[in-house]
């Protein structure tokens, strides 16, 4: 549920740790850019590539976890296939490259109305700018959104949200965040509502676009 992280060797071996001494390597994501027609004609499949790595790693490491999906995007997707499976799993610092490379055109041209919202890089831009939320302002934005066809209830965001903090939080606090959310999505704040009574409910808009990474599991 977070963007990469980045990590530097440890003094003196091969190790790795994060940057932030509150964060370990937990793992590694391996992002393989190849079609179906193209690994068919090196004898094999994407499910069947994908399965012979993971069972390799399980000969190195036996306890090592391993979770394999792979990357549905339209075939007509712009970039590299490395380019486009990272930016379909949300690879957030795929479009730095992709950015400098890009057909410069004039600034009103390229600035979009509206709010977007993207899940898989949990980002939200709001008239082509990106709008500075906390981890709390964008995970209740993310609840509401995924439970959009209904009203969410406060003990249901205090129990989905905060089960596992140091200190519960009340009603009250709900509403703080709520109240800040709606401040920086500026004009488009009512996608966000009250329900009196109930609890608060994402309403779709002309203007709102909501972007999530297809895949699928092996």
């Amino acid at each position: 549920m977070t963007a990469p992280t980045p990590v530097i060797a440890g003094a003196g071996s091969d190790k790795l740790r994060g940057v932030s001494p509150d964060n370990v390597a937990r793992g590694f994501v391996l992002y393989v850019g190849v079609d179906e027609d193209t690994a068919a004609a090196a004898g094999t499949s994407l499910a069947k590539l994908a399965q012979e790595i993971r069972a390799f790693a399980q000969t190195l490491v036996p306890q090592a976890q391993s979770y394999a999906a792979v990357a549905i995007a339209p075939s007509d997707a712009v970039g590299t296939p490395l380019d486009v499976v990272r930016s379909t799993f949300g690879d957030p610092t795929v479009g730095n490259r992709q950015r400098q490379e890009a057909v410069r055109i004039p600034a009103a041209e390229q600035r979009p109305s509206g709010v977007l919202i993207d899940l898989a890089r949990r980002e939200v831009h709001l008239d082509g700018d990106t709008l500075n939320l906390t981890f709390k302002e964008f995970e209740l934005l993310n609840y509401l959104v995924e439970n959009g066809t209904r009203t969410v209830g406060r003990d249901e965001l205090l129990g989905g949200l905060w089960s596992n903090a140091d200190e519960v939080p009340n009603e009250r606090t709900i509403d703080v965040h709520i109240r800040r959310l709606r401040s920086k999505l500026g004009r488009l704040a009512n996608t966000v509502r009250t329900v009196r009574g109930e609890g608060y409910r994402f309403y779709e808009h002309p203007e709102v676009v909501v972007w999530a990474a297809p895949e699928y599991s092996i």
